[in-house]
């Protein structure tokens, strides 16, 4: 009876219910998982993810069943501890769940952690257990899309937009899933799902999602002042809800150029931690990151980790500081004291869950590390860093009209063209910085250039990674690994110019930024 009336609490939100018959529970049967397990659960429910883990892990101890596990997983991935949360969640699905609701779960803790491909199985298990539930769907949608099976991930939306017609999710994915022509696109239909939410007040970031993949479409089709118009009022709402101020990035950028101010100091705090050799992507995003990890993981020797929050959570717990933010001028300052073996040796632990392929080296394509330059100079000494640069207005433009994950602190600047051009500035200073500071260490790497030659830029890539001429690396758009980002489409075509020069179409929309760019000494052509 205690085991019914705990799962009817959790389900109507009475945790001190829950918390009561759990613990009935334990008493008349202290060797059963089910009673820790739902105090577990009641404790997670209450917010008490740390409480909640030791008390799962008892069920476990005692026999616990698939879905004990998955959810283990799920409360490990919230807290950082990737490598055991993916022991967890691949224990569950050899335990052969038998209920949708832990499929998905597996799923998604395999998607959390990079891998795509393993998250397929789970998800389409889970579809298969409740066709109808449009979550469940979406999840395996979305990962058929970042593992190349297009064609799938499109059923699966439309199938969705069938139920739900107005889910913006959707839309935005099947915007963003190819390049819409004149004769297959979805203008019409965004243009009705707009006006529908527009009249009804939908929930919060369905306007921004349609608008953005309003603009995506129309420019496709060479409709570039209805796209700009589209982009703009998205991104002017999105700015006052975020309620996003340079000065918050700036104070970041401030502080790095004062921690290393002197590196000759800063490098004396101790050695790092030598071997595994990862390699580090780096750059403004949308500038050809994504493109530089396929044409490295098609090397024999090399695989792709994904964008690792590795470095940055590892920073982050060894500076101790108690903000909620990862990244902040009061952790960047207090970061001065870490050793650099512990930096080494934390970032290599996270990263380690992330690898999977058993080849030696690996690359990190977390475009936000250039940040953490100093920070990977002095923990990983054999580490590869390479920065892609692209033309200034085409970089702006593109990080403006890309909707990156709505409440990532990382791109807060994006929703706005000035603030974008004044991060981009600080950027190229910064960048500036560590070439003074470490001469040739990080690979300064032109997207225009290596658009213009690849073959005489991959093999400049190649040297810079130690790493000897694999002509795999020309064909990276037969890499078939899984691409989580919204450069998913171009990255599974050759190399091609379409990329370059871009902002001229929106010329005038650009001039402020430009004049502002020539202001400040940064050449724009």
């Amino acid at each position: 009876m205690s085991e019914r009336e705990a799962r009817q609490a959790l389900a109507q939100g009475d945790v001190p219910g829950a918390v009561a018959a759990a613990k009935r529970l334990i008493e008349s049967s202290p060797e059963g998982p089910e009673g820790y397990f739902l105090l577990g659960m009641a404790a997670a429910e209450g917010g008490h993810v740390a409480k909640a883990i030791p008390l799962i892990e008892a069920a476990g101890a005692r026999g616990g069943k698939a879905d004990h596990l998955a959810q283990l997983a799920r409360l490990l991935v919230l807290v950082r501890r990737d490598d055991e949360a993916a022991a967890a969640a691949r224990e569950a699905m050899a335990r052969k769940p038998s209920d949708a609701l832990t499929f998905d779960t597996i799923g998604c803790v395999l998607a959390r952690i990079g891998d795509h491909e393993g998250s397929l199985a789970p998800f389409a298990a889970a579809v298969e257990g409740e066709p109808e539930n449009t979550e469940y769907r979406y999840n395996l949608a979305a990962a058929s899309a970042f593992t190349g099976r297009v064609e799938e991930a499109r059923r699966h939306y439309e199938t969705i937009l069938s139920q739900e017609p107005g889910n913006a999710r959707v839309h935005y994915a099947l915007a963003i899933l190819s390049r819409q022509t004149a004769d297959a696109n979805h203008v019409a239909r965004l243009e009705a799902a707009l006006h529908e939410v527009e009249q009804t007040g939908e929930a919060p970031g369905d306007g921004l999602r349609i608008r953005y993949a309003l603009a995506k479409e129309l420019e496709d089709l060479g409709d570039t002042a209805a796209s700009l118009r589209h982009l703009s009022a998205a991104n002017r709402a999105q700015k006052q809800v975020i309620g996003y101020d340079f000065a918050q990035d700036e104070a970041i950028f401030d502080a790095i150029e004062v921690l290393f101010a002197d590196p000759g100091e800063a490098l004396a705090m101790g050695a790092g931690r030598s071997g595994a050799a990862p390699i580090f992507v780096v750059g403004m995003p949308r500038t050809g990151t994504t493109l530089v990890d396929r044409i490295l993981s098609s090397h024999s020797e090399v695989e792709a980790a994904g964008e690792l929050q590795a470095m940055p959570l590892a920073v982050k717990k060894l500076a101790g500081t108690s903000s909620r933010r990862v990244l902040d001028a009061e952790t960047v300052l207090a970061s001065a004291a870490i050793d650099p073996a512990a930096l080494g040796e934390a970032y290599l632990a996270r990263a380690k869950v992330h690898r999977g392929q058993g080849r030696p080296r690996f690359t990190d394509k977390l475009p936000a590390n250039f940040l953490y330059i100093g920070h990977i100079l002095r923990a990983l000494p054999d580490a590869r860093v390479v920065c892609l640069r692209r033309g200034p207005l085409d970089t702006i433009w593109s990080n403006y009209k890309n909707l990156f994950a709505s409440q990532s602190a990382y791109y807060a600047y994006s929703y706005d063209l000035m603030d974008t051009a004044r991060y981009y500035a600080r950027f190229d200073r910064l960048m500036a910085l560590w070439e003074q500071f470490w001469p040739g260490a990080v690979l300064q790497l032109s997207y225009e250039g290596l658009v213009a030659d690849q073959e005489a830029q991959t093999r400049r890539l190649l040297a810079h990674c130690e790493l000897s001429w694999d002509p795999a690396c020309l064909s990276f758009h037969e890499n078939r690994s899984a691409v989580a980002t919204p450069s998913a489409a171009q990255v599974r075509r050759p190399l091609n110019r379409d990329g370059v020069g871009k902002w001229r179409s929106y010329e005038e929309a650009l001039a402020p930024a430009r004049a502002w760019l020539d202001a400040q000494g940064i050449a724009v052509e």
